[in-house]
């Protein structure tokens, strides 16, 4: 335990996410003895980013003005939609330049455990733009984990009756990894989701 200010920023890089109290103390101390200039820059970086970032009114992504630059791109195919949990997950599948359509960021998944239900999500804005006749697709991106799972399954549930074509992203084996390492889960998936080679 350290006095005061050392402390007091130990305690506060310690609740960041996936900070535990070792690495909060390395951060405390690199910071201690960085350039001053260096730190007035992470200072106002982080300034600017509460002030400036916020949620995309149409689609809940990050964005610094109304609309993220998705929603705002003209060539992006408006009838589909790739629901995600959290706006991380729209840069991932953006890296793999694999899908041109619209998103829907939920801010979460169902986890009854933690109190977190249909209503604390962005699922009465999603059935709002599936109002929409032009929308001819909702892809569910979210994790292949139980709470992902349970909130597809209440998705898909929900939009079955809008005659909306529901798909889920497919899982299975990673590429590069070995059979023998996959749980029972995993393989199983992949089973499910094979293709065939023509």
């Amino acid at each position: 335990m350290y006095d005061g200010a050392v402390q007091d920023l130990i305690d506060e890089l310690g609740r960041l996410p996936g900070v535990g109290p070792k690495s909060a103390q390395r951060i405390a101390f690199h910071i201690l003895s960085a350039d001053p200039a260096d730190v007035e820059a992470l200072a106002t970086a982080l300034r600017t980013v509460k002030e400036k970032v916020h949620f995309c009114a149409i689609c809940g992504n990050i964005a610094e003005s109304d609309t993220c630059r998705v929603c705002a791109d003209p060539r992006r195919d408006t009838a589909i939609i790739c629901v995600v949990e959290e706006p991380k997950d729209v840069i991932a599948i953006e890296k793999t330049r694999e899908f041109r359509g619209r998103y829907h960021v939920l801010g979460g998944s169902i986890n009854p455990i933690e109190g977190v239900g249909p209503d604390d999500l962005r699922i009465r804005e999603l059935m709002q733009r599936l109002s929409d006749s032009t929308i001819a697709e909702v892809i569910l991106a979210t994790d292949p984990n139980l709470e992902g799972e349970a909130t597809a399954t209440y998705l898909a549930r929900t939009i079955a009756p809008l005659g909306i074509a529901v798909s889920r992203l497919a899982s299975g084996l990673p590429v590069g990894g070995d059979l023998e390492y996959a749980d029972e889960v995993t393989l199983g998936r992949a089973f499910q989701g094979r293709r065939r080679l023509d």
